[in-house]
């Protein structure tokens, strides 16, 4: 008997494997955006032109951008949708948690970082819509540069980023994005089926390297800013 494609998809979607296998490939789908979206941002520290450019390049890139831009929501939404409902399941299967959590031994990976995944995630999608609420469709300013005129997005993120709000509160969801990827690295490798016992601890700690250089990454530009090492 033949099973048609959309009973495949289905069977897939539904299956435990299957949603870590989304969550693994969507994980680093957006994990790819974030290394993209901080080099983005470490423009700035060349200079507002620089940024300025960069970022009428983009806007340049028209429809193809905004496909790109919904994508990635898209993936987001289903990131977490997918999490969102390994989660209850792992819960439903056993309503009673554990009265200690603790490592089973050296192959665990119980942390903070894996204990937290969900709530970071849901704290990182609701950052997602104040970020792009606050900066792509915030206040827009205009420049001239080499005779161009364009938006000037590096005086809105200057700006915001002299608020003390904005500057350690952004500062501080990077904190949670750093944990977020500490455990969302490893794990998504593992769930596509990648690793073994003699990958498995080198990934794990290529992770950890990973997660803090990318949180620290972020989180220089803000306190720089807020700190005048980058001027307007």
């Amino acid at each position: 008997m033949t099973i048609s494609s959309d009973r495949l998809i289905t069977n897939f979607y539904t299956s435990p494997i299957g949603k870590k296998i989304i969550t693994g490939i969507t994980g680093l789908g957006l994990s790819l955006f974030v290394l993209f979206h901080l080099v983005a941002n470490l423009t700035l520290f060349s200079g507002s032109k620089a940024y300025n450019r960069l970022a009428h390049f983009l806007d340049s890139l028209g429809i193809l951008l905004y496909v790109v831009e919904f994508t990635l929501l898209g993936l987001a939404i289903f990131h977490i949708v997918v999490g969102v409902t390994i989660r209850f399941n792992t819960i439903k299967a056993r309503p009673v948690g554990y009265s200690q959590l603790k490592s089973i031994g050296e192959p665990s990976k119980q942390s903070i970082s894996s204990r937290s995944m969900l709530i970071t995630g849901v704290i990182l999608l609701g950052f997602l819509a104040l970020h792009l609420s606050t900066f792509k469709f915030g206040t827009y300013y205009s420049t001239v540069i080499d005779g161009v005129e364009m938006r000037d997005l590096s005086g809105l993120v200057i700006e915001k980023f002299h608020h003390p709000i904005y500057a350690f509160g952004y500062a501080g969801v990077m904190v949670m994005l750093g944990l977020h990827l500490r455990h969302g690295i490893w794990s998504a490798w593992q769930s596509i089926g990648v690793l073994n016992s003699k990958i498995s601890p080198v990934v794990y700690a290529i992770a950890l390297v990973l997660a803090i250089l990318i949180a620290i990454g972020f989180i220089i530009l803000p306190l720089a800013i807020y700190f005048n090492f980058i001027a307007g």
